[in-house]
């Protein structure tokens, strides 16, 4: 009988292969760990920006799949032009290693260096590719615009004009994977365990970076009628600065996953990735690295991963068009614009309500942040008031500690 269960589990990890059909490990152990860390005290330090901790953490534990490392020259111009890996395998962004002109003096082709946080050492990097870029061109390909409005833009132009590329081999996690949300946490390898155990066949993930309002919860629940359990995902690496904080949207999903979600059919965990707010090619990014997490299916709704007014409302939806299923390797399921009708009397989405926009109650994330910024709670047929009580809480809290910071 234990033989068969194993048997029965690995089968389920099966479900759904990793992207390249391998998932990757960067993560030194034991007496290896230790002399890589020794030898790493000696080489060339590179202190990594916050985008770069969060793609260290998400290669390291094999999010990232293929990759093993930072992007070569070949792959860099392959993925920003075309969207392809080398090897032709499908990748929408590009996930690179900038450094100033100054730092690049001095290193070369097949030599180490440390990368490092603060300047405690996470990683040594083979540097196998130094090479300039075209700043324009991946804002243009990747982003869509030049506009320093654009977070992702702005980010970009910030960053050094050199990139190394070559593998890393990680002997530390950032402090952010040990200190924030460590029990949900869960690295790629530990989620298809997960799901393997719950008997779970069919995943379907949700990509969030804001609170759970109703539609989120229709949409969720709409796909959970045709999946055996929901991988509830939210974002929680590097955001605008306008964004809801981390801490207070986890507090939001707890809240409303404990009261109204069966527990059996959901699976909270965190995404230690950092936005870049790419729209059609973020919402491939993310749906390849859910697929990594075990996922067969994954949401993608109105705007995904957008900012401003840069994308049309669908092209995250329509971009997949573009591509085979199976190159994708997971299925999308996309969801039209939804929100609580008060004909209706329930959400409902434009493809089944008949009613007009007067009677519908959406709000923006910008009219949301200002109610909460009042003081005032979410109507009820926007959020559930638990969630909209522990936004308000949270955002007095964090108010209040900048206040005594300040």
């Amino acid at each position: 009988m234990e033989n068969e269960t194993t048997t029965n589990t690995i089968a389920l990890l099966d479900i759904s292969p990793p992207h390249g059909g391998q998932l990757v490990n960067r993560m030194l152990r034991g007496q290896m760990r230790q002399a890589v860390q020794e030898r790493a005290e000696t080489l060339k330090k590179i202190n990594l920006s916050p985008m770069n901790l969060s793609d260290l953490e998400l290669i390291a534990t094999g999010a990232m799949s293929p990759l093993s490392g930072f992007m070569g020259q070949t792959d860099y111009e392959r993925v920003v032009k075309e969207m392809r890996l080398s090897n032709n395998l499908l990748w929408s962004i590009p996930v690179t290693l900038a450094i100033s002109s100054e730092d690049a003096v001095g290193i070369e082709t097949d030599q180490e260096v440390a990368l490092c946080e603060n300047g405690h050492v996470l990683a040594i990097m083979e540097i196998a590719e130094k090479y300039v870029y075209d700043k324009e061109q991946e804002a243009e390909l990747v982003y869509g615009t030049k506009d320093e409005a654009h977070p992702g833009v702005a980010r970009l132009n910030k960053q050094g004009d050199v990139l190394l590329g070559g593998d890393i081999w990680v002997v530390d996690l950032p402090a952010a994977a040990k200190s924030e949300f460590p029990e949900l946490r869960h690295s790629p390898a530990q989620t298809r365990r997960m799901f393997a155990r719950r008997g779970w066949r069919r995943i379907v993930g949700f990509q969030t970076r804001n609170p759970i309002h109703r539609a989120h919860e229709y949409i969720q629940k709409a796909a959970l009628e045709i999946v055996d359990g929901l991988f509830l995902h939210p974002l929680v690496g590097e955001t605008k600065a306008d964004d809801i904080p981390a801490d207070v949207r986890i507090a939001s999903y707890e809240a409303i996953l404990r009261d109204y979600y069966p527990a059996e059919s959901v699976l909270l965990g965190v995404f230690p990735a950092a936005m870049r707010y790419a729209g059609p090619r973020e919402a491939i990014f993310h749906a390849l690295l859910r697929k990594n997490y075990g996922c067969t299916h994954f949401i993608v709704g109105r705007d995904h991963a957008g900012v401003g007014n840069y994308y049309g409302t669908y092209d995250a939806q329509q971009i997949f068009n573009d591509f085979t299923r199976e190159e994708v390797g997971i299925e999308i399921l996309p969801f039209d614009y939804t929100f609580f009708c008060r004909k209706c009397g329930m959400v409902v989405s434009s493809k089944t309500c008949p009613h007009g926009r007067e009677d519908w109650i959406y709000l923006s994330g910008t009219q949301v942040r200002e109610m909460l910024e009042r003081g005032e709670m979410l109507p009820p047929e926007f959020t559930r008031p638990e969630v909209s009580k522990v936004l308000l809480d949270g955002i007095k809290n964090n108010n209040e500690v900048d206040k005594s910071d300040g």
